[in-house]
């Protein structure tokens, strides 16, 4: 595998973990799912950060984060405050209980959607064993060890 097969197989993965999430009655927004996605990881790895921090870290532009926060507070995902140092900015740290959005897209199996894009249904299991397998050696705080 080279590093243009790597790029297209995550952003295969993305749009499959995408397509696994369920989107019934949450509405039409102008964020991605993959931008909230980003922005959420974000402030699970850093709690109690303001919206200008979480835009240069993920390279948003802090409008497209600021709709993220917004999109994320909505479904109970994060909570926000006014930072007491200077009370221009917002602070954002993941919500203290589990709402029940963020629990309907905890408990969300990815086994339907490879069953779908699968020519063999039946490797739906070996495919998801291996996705575990490479989630437990890439998890997201690997990519803070890519030079830029």
């Amino acid at each position: 595998m080279n590093g243009i097969e790597l790029a297209l197989l995550g952003r295969t993965l993305m749009k499959l973990g995408e397509a696994a999430i369920p989107t019934d009655g949450i509405g039409s927004h102008g964020t991605s799912e993959q931008s909230v996605i980003i922005v959420a990881a974000d402030i699970r790895a850093h709690p109690g950060t303001p919206v200008k921090d979480i835009a240069t870290r993920t390279g948003f532009p802090q409008s497209k984060v600021s709709a993220c926060v917004a999109r994320l507070r909505e479904a109970g995902a994060v909570d926000t405050t006014t930072d007491p140092a200077d009370r221009r900015r917002t602070l954002v740290r993941p919500a203290r209980e589990v709402s029940p959005r963020v629990a309907e897209v905890r408990a969300t199996d990815i086994e339907t959607v490879l069953a779908t894009v699968l020519a063999d249904p039946g490797a739906v299991g070996e495919v998801k064993a291996a996705l575990e397998v490479l989630a437990g050696h890439l998890d997201p705080g690997v990519l803070a060890r890519i030079s830029s």
